[in-house]
């Protein structure tokens, strides 16, 4: 079996066992029809996840009616997109309502982003929090004070994902869905009145975050967190708690568990991927500064937020731009940056010297793969 096939089975695999989970209360749609029913998905939630779940799995908010925030941040795919975990050597980024448009970055996960702060910079003047792989949304609005929440609203207006030409068309699909009742019931009986648009949309993502930060996505509750690690996942664990937790930080502080990430920005000198040919030059967190005026930022080129290591398992490719198809790729990549075996950074003004000759064997680089595969949370029927 070469190595291609050996990786897809452990995908199809994992695709199989998520999506057997999930079929049973109709995760596995897209949400058409307004996202009513559920039953026994909405056990354990309250009034306002259930609402943002409705809203989460409704393909009725895209202008062709063919998307949903479930269709690429999936429960199958660790909350990521689906269509490029099954096939990551040739599907990075995530097709938008059309059929044909094209996001310009690797959707990361929805799990565990609720644990992200308001982006702002440290003691050290290090940028941490804020949401998308940029830092772009900052959780500093007026209104929201959420980065989640307004993560949430972006996809909707992007014209190369959901494809709405407003926040008035988001507002009205809600005022005739099937959540409505629910939605007045949670926010107000004047919540979606005419007069009431823009707070309504606002309210909107509320939910969504609401539901993103549910017990239902974040649920501390894979084989490490119940401590039923193999001999060889103790040994990945113990490679990285030596190696990887500067960024990717094993404190639990007030939280269920470790988050496998401290919500930082680095530039780890990823390729430009061919597969993105044409793209401009992804300058990612610095980019964003630089268009908010903000003072050097060209320091900051290059480096995109540090993602959590939790059902990381299920959400290949890796990295803001899908370079690396296989956890193995990457690990390597990590190990090995340095030793001019691979292209070029797109970046290389800015690269982070915490990686690049970690020195691993071959076999140790197999155990940290392993303890990566055993974060994967244990899921119920939803």
């Amino acid at each position: 079996m070469n190595k291609k096939a050996a990786v897809c089975g452990t995908l199809l695999s994992s695709v199989i066992f998520a999506g057997s989970l999930f079929a049973a209360g109709g995760m596995m749609g897209g949400g058409g029809g307004g996202g009513g029913g559920g039953g026994g998905m909405m056990s354990g939630l309250t009034g306002i996840e259930r609402l943002g779940m409705m809203i989460y799995r409704d393909t009725n908010l895209s202008r062709n009616k063919t998307q949903s925030c479930m269709t690429c941040h999936h429960p199958m795919a660790g909350f990521a997109d689906p269509d490029n975990m099954l096939d990551p050597w040739n599907n990075v980024v995530s097709i938008g309502d059309d059929g044909v448009s094209q996001g310009g970055r690797n959707a990361p996960t929805a799990a565990y982003a609720g644990f992200s702060p308001t982006l702002h910079q440290d003691a050290a003047g290090a940028y941490i929090g804020g949401m998308f792989w940029d830092g772009r949304a900052t959780g500093l609005t007026a209104d929201l004070h959420d980065p989640l929440a307004e993560q949430a609203q972006g996809p909707f207006l992007n014209p190369v994902e959901m494809n709405m030409p407003s926040a008035k068309a988001v507002v009205d699909v809600v005022r005739t869905s099937m959540y409505r009742d629910l939605f007045l019931q949670v926010f107000g009986s004047g919540s979606l009145s005419a007069i009431n648009t823009e707070q309504a949309f606002d309210n909107i993502a509320r939910a969504i975050a609401a539901f993103e930060r549910s017990t239902h996505v974040q649920r501390f509750t894979s084989r490490y967190d119940s401590g039923q690690l193999t001999k060889q996942e103790k040994r990945g664990l113990a490679l990285v708690t030596t190696h990887c937790t500067q960024c990717h930080t094993i404190e639990t502080g007030a939280n269920k568990g470790p988050l496998f990430t401290d919500y930082s920005y680095a530039n780890i000198g990823v390729p430009a991927n061919p597969l993105l040919q044409g793209n401009p030059v992804d300058l990612g967190l610095g980019g964003f500064l630089a268009a908010q005026n903000k003072p050097n930022a060209e320091e900051e080129n290059g480096k995109f937020k540090v993602p959590t290591l939790r059902n990381v398992a299920l959400t290949a490719p890796y990295t803001h731009n899908g370079y690396f198809p296989t956890l193995k790729d990457l690990v390597k990549f990590k190990n090995t940056r340095d030793d001019g075996t691979w292209e070029a950074p797109e970046v290389s003004d800015t690269l982070t010297n915490k990686i690049g000759n970690l020195g691993l064997s071959d076999a140790q680089v197999d155990d940290i793969v392993a303890f990566l595969m055993a974060l994967t949370d244990n899921h119920p029927n939803m």
